[in-house]
């Protein structure tokens, strides 16, 4: 599973182990990766070219429902997949109602991950 080098993919995670260890893997796997520690942090650098974004659900400032919901208000149809240590059905029930392609619990598998971003890829 490789992907393209000009496929952009966006960490958005507090903890900055979570966001350098899905760097790694993600570049491992030739994906290119910006990471933000908040999803403010991201959302003033939204961009057009990212293949998708891969959120922590709790984060202090903007959760990752919080961010998913003002990419959609601004239009925004970036794939997504929401990360969280305390998965619930309301919040995967939540996150595809805002059209989140999936939610992943953490600790991540990262076969799950990287066939994400790989269809995100395509």
């Amino acid at each position: 599973m490789h992907g393209s080098a000009g496929t952009v993919v966006a960490v958005v995670d507090d903890d900055e182990g979570v966001r350098e260890s899905l760097r790694f893997l993600l570049e491992t796997a030739g994906f290119r990766v910006e990471t933000f520690a908040s999803g403010d942090q991201f959302l003033a650098t939204c961009r057009r070219d990212r293949a998708c974004l891969v959120v922590d659900q709790n984060m202090p400032q903007l959760t990752g429902i919080e961010l998913l919901q003002r990419l959609r208000a601004r239009g925004c149809n970036l794939q997504v997949a929401l990360m969280t240590g305390s998965p619930s059905h309301d919040l995967t029930r939540r996150a595809r109602e805002l059209g989140a392609a999936m939610v992943l619990e953490k600790p991540l598998q990262d076969d799950a991950l990287l066939q994400f971003v790989c269809r995100a890829a395509h």
